[in-house]
């Protein structure tokens, strides 16, 4: 049911952004009297799920959920209707219009998903406000449990104070700042020290099959989860939700100090205080010779850390006037971020290229449960990279089609068809290498 549920919402995103996307292209033809034959959601090769011509163009569901098209009369497109083209130019064709209309149908796919990713972001502020931690209410540091934030150079209490020099305002920004960035500063002992973040940070993450999130842990209280029935502590009198405060004569305050302090009482008996229903009490333990209570940790929730005192969340609204600036920075902010994932990406030395994923990876973004303010940001998200994917110069997509147009405009020479032709050709291939690759990783991390 699970997979059902992450399935149909990525499907739902994915037809949202491709119709969108292709109405972006379809209107300003319409607008400049070009000829549109095909409006098409996935694609169609030999069959189509469903169709029908309505007017002039031919309105459809592919079976290949690999994207959608329009088919723009006298263009070189996805169709690779050479033969069309072999015949004289006729006025409602793409190819008969000024460069600056064919400019502007071509770019009008990403517009659309770049405006629709920022309206979302908009709406969301003004429907659902935001409620983070700030990261400057972490107080006493970060938790570095993970094999991979000692590999940063990181250690339990540091304070992350910049990363390339960037204030960093949410505690949830870091894992994805430190996926990004370059280098870092940290406040460790009342001194700040800067490191550099390893080339190869990524390819770690990757081969250790770790969720981008996972290197980064807040300090959280030791709290009593179960008792087994065989642990040396099952006649201790402790109980499911006590809150440890000290062991021995030591406070502490979080888990991390509590294990380590009872790393010195292996095999011996001690005491320790639990906080109880408001209420300090003092329970006999015994310690097992690997320093453990041999007790299953409870969870402690954001709103109960709160409560506690331990971190103090921001709870943001906005009114509609506060929503776009604060959406806009959003939507640009995840351009900004996206862009710089890309880049590492394309540079081998990162390892990145190992965790691109494909239709597996995107789906498995979206929750188990419906939600729809998380459905409507995961979807603005994809909008925008899919906005930004498809404005990149390479023949076969939007940016390559921009690309030969302001040339054109430029040079004043417009690209022979059959220059074009073989360009979208090269253009598909590279498409269609990258899909493969990108997929392949997907099923090479399932099988793994």
């Amino acid at each position: 049911m699970e997979i059902v549920i992450k399935a149909s919402q990525f499907i739902l995103s994915l037809s949202l952004l491709i119709v969108l996307h292709e109405l972006g292209h379809f209107i300003p033809a319409k607008l400049f009297k070009t000829k549109v034959e095909k409006f098409y959601l996935f694609f169609d090769y030999k069959f189509s799920l469903f169709k029908k011509k309505i007017g002039e163009t031919v309105y459809g569901i592919g079976w290949i959920p690999l994207g959608g098209y329009v088919k723009i009369a006298g263009m070189i497109d996805e169709s690779m209707d050479t033969e069309q083209m072999k015949q004289p130019a006729q006025p409602w064709e793409f190819r008969s219009k000024p460069a600056w209309q064919r400019l502007i149908i071509m770019l009008g796919g990403v517009i659309v998903n770049f405006v629709l990713g920022w309206l979302i972001y908009v709406f969301l502020m003004w429907g659902y406000g935001e409620r983070y931690l700030p990261n400057e209410n972490v107080k006493d540091g970060i938790w570095a449990q993970d094999e991979l934030a000692t590999d940063l150079g990181l250690q339990t209490g540091d304070k992350i104070v910049s990363i390339d020099g960037k204030k960093i305002e949410k505690f949830d920004q870091l894992p994805i700042e430190f996926i990004n960035g370059n280098s870092y500063t940290i406040e460790r002992n009342g001194e700040k020290i800067e490191k550099e973040i390893p080339v190869d940070f990524i390819s770690k993450i990757v081969d250790r099959g770790k969720e981008a999130g996972s290197f980064i842990s807040l300090r959280y209280p030791f709290m009593i989860g179960q008792i087994p029935k065989e642990s040396l502590n099952a006649e201790s009198g402790l109980k499911s939700k006590d809150l440890i405060i000290s062991v021995g004569e030591t406070p502490v305050k979080y888990f991390d100090q509590a294990e380590a302090i009872l790393q010195q009482y292996k095999g011996q008996k001690t005491t320790i205080k639990v906080l109880r229903d408001g209420n300090e009490v003092s329970v006999p333990i015994t310690v097992s010779q690997e320093g453990k209570l041999e007790i299953v940790p409870g969870s402690v929730s954001g709103k109960d850390l709160e409560k506690l005192g331990y971190y103090q969340l921001a709870d943001k609204k906005y009114s509609f006037a506060e929503a776009v600036p604060a959406g806009t920075h959003k939507a640009w902010n995840t351009l900004t971020s996206y862009v710089k994932q890309l880049k590492k990406i394309f540079n081998p030395s990162t390892g990145a290229y190992k965790g691109l994923g494909g239709f597996i990876s995107i789906g498995s973004i979206f929750p188990s449960e419906w939600s729809a303010q998380t459905f409507w940001s995961i979807t603005a998200f994809l909008s925008i990279m899919l906005g930004f994917m498809n404005l990149l110069p390479i023949p076969a997509l939007d940016g390559g089609h921009v690309m030969f147009t302001l040339w054109e405009m430029i040079t004043g020479k417009k690209p022979s068809d059959k220059f074009l032709e073989y360009a979208q050709i090269i253009g598909f291939i590279l498409l269609l290498t990258l899909l493969i690759f990108a997929n392949g990783n997907d099923i090479f991390k399932l099988f793994k």
